[in-house]
């Protein structure tokens, strides 16, 4: 599984950087008008949820294009489909340090405009720019990224175990029409890739959903999601293993009423309504050296002699972390305490991500009854990414200003769980309202 890395996760993030272009190949240059997305205009309403039943179309799943083509996928990586085990296998795999066992029943996204275009590296210090589009591919793909299929499935980019989903193909450039030039295939020109993921389409492909895929995303569209994670969490900690570092003494074994008792479950329905475009990533797949500040170089190169993969990857930890620190510590605390005291028979509601709504990220966050919560941890966290939180659970923005309760906070990770080719970062341009 993926090593936890420190990015720091901000639509600026390399609008700031003052580097130059260094070794990083040729810039294939077409001379077309420079475009970046900090000259356009930030959103300022939510998305508009769709009215009426939705109608999804059927999916035709493409064939490798051959030499000098580029087939897309899409992946939620290996965790996608296994979860999140806890306890954790091996001290490498991410878990869950606050002893939640998390696996999902679906974990629903649409993928649409998924672009090639000429100059990555046209501003060094902006990763939004690029030249003029060649390609384009447009759907929108409703893709159900826990729906594992070995037979139509590919190899996924993360691993031996990650699957990918096939959803478009292109032998030549396509964009704008008229234009059927072939790609450069001479290892000097590599293309600007991007991709958006928007709000649930009544219209969309259905690329793998089954019956219960088709009703949530029916409710998708229905409340305007981008990205929704239907799952589980199973409590496998216990008072034994778990400690709160700062709390008051025995805090969760009795102040906060034994709950939850190791094995209890909650469900989850998370609904992020957080359209974002994905610009000009990096690429592990790129052997070149990356610009001062990046960790791969930008960029899809395509081949003579076969075809490459340019997989849109989406993150599932992003919405689960305890910083704006990319790859920070995971929690599940904060979601299941919304439904704290609220079971029968040990069953509970459905945790939404609405429950979270008016409740502050920080100094102190506060379960549904309105009682501080502790960082709980059931395994040591990584300290990689910062040190060790203890005390009353607060959430860290760092220098994100703007964002006025956990539901807001949630979404300003959500919305960065993008990627190229598994771990290639992108240019995050929100299309929600929402700080940069």
């Amino acid at each position: 599984m993926r090593r936890q890395r420190i990015r720091i996760i901000t639509t600026l993030l390399a609008a700031t950087m003052a580097v130059g272009l260094g070794s990083c190949g040729s810039n294939n240059s077409s001379g077309g008008n420079v475009t970046c997305a900090s000259t356009a205009p930030s959103a300022t309403t939510w998305p508009t949820p769709s009215t009426g039943a939705i109608a999804l179309q059927p999916f035709t799943r493409p064939a490798d294009p051959g030499p000098g083509g580029v087939l897309f996928s899409v992946s939620g990586e290996v965790l996608a489909l296994d979860g999140y085990p806890f306890p954790p296998a091996s001290a490498d795999d991410t878990a869950f340090v606050d002893g939640w066992d998390v696996h999902f029943t679906r974990l629903l996204a649409t993928v649409n405009n998924v672009t090639l275009s000429n100059s990555p590296f046209i501003r060094p210090g902006d990763e939004s720019c690029t030249e003029s589009t060649v390609a384009k591919v447009t759907g929108p793909w409703a893709v159900d990224l826990a729906h594992s299929d070995p037979i139509n499935n590919i190899q996924g980019k993360g691993g031996p175990d990650e699957q990918a989903v096939p959803i478009a193909a292109l032998s030549r450039q396509n964009y704008p029409a008229g234009n059927t030039a072939a790609f450069d295939t001479s290892g000097a020109a590599p293309y600007a890739f991007g991709f958006d993921l928007v709000q649930a389409a009544p219209n969309a492909i259905s690329v793998n959903l089954d019956a219960a895929g088709v009703a949530d995303y029916q409710d998708m569209a229905t409340n305007g999601c981008v990205v929704l994670f239907v799952g589980t969490a199973t409590f496998k900690g216990s008072d034994a293993t778990c400690t709160a570092p700062g709390a008051p003494a025995t805090y969760y074994a009795t102040e906060y009423a034994n709950w939850p008792k190791t094995g209890e479950t909650v469900n989850f329905h998370l609904c992020f309504k957080t359209p974002t475009s994905y610009l000009n990533c990096q690429n592990p797949d790129n052997a070149g050296k990356a610009l001062s500040g990046e960790e791969s170089q930008r960029g899809v190169y395509f081949k003579k002699d076969q075809s490459v993969i340019a997989q849109v990857t989406v993150h599932t930890d992003h919405p689960f972390w305890d910083t704006v620190l990319h790859d920070g510590p995971l929690h599940f605390d904060q979601y299941a305490a919304a439904v704290a005291g609220k079971g029968q028979n040990g069953v509970y509601p459905t945790v939404t991500l609405e429950m979270t709504k008016g409740i502050p990220y920080a100094p102190a966050f506060k379960d549904g009854a309105g009682n501080s919560l502790y960082w709980r941890y059931c395994i040591e966290p990584p300290t990689d990414v910062h040190a060790k939180f203890t005390g009353p659970m607060a959430f860290d923005a760092q220098s994100v200003s703007g964002l006025s309760d956990y539901y807001d906070f949630a979404s300003y990770n959500a919305s960065t769980l993008g990627h190229l080719n598994s771990d290639g970062l992108c240019y995050v341009d929100r299309r929600y309202p929402s700080p940069n």
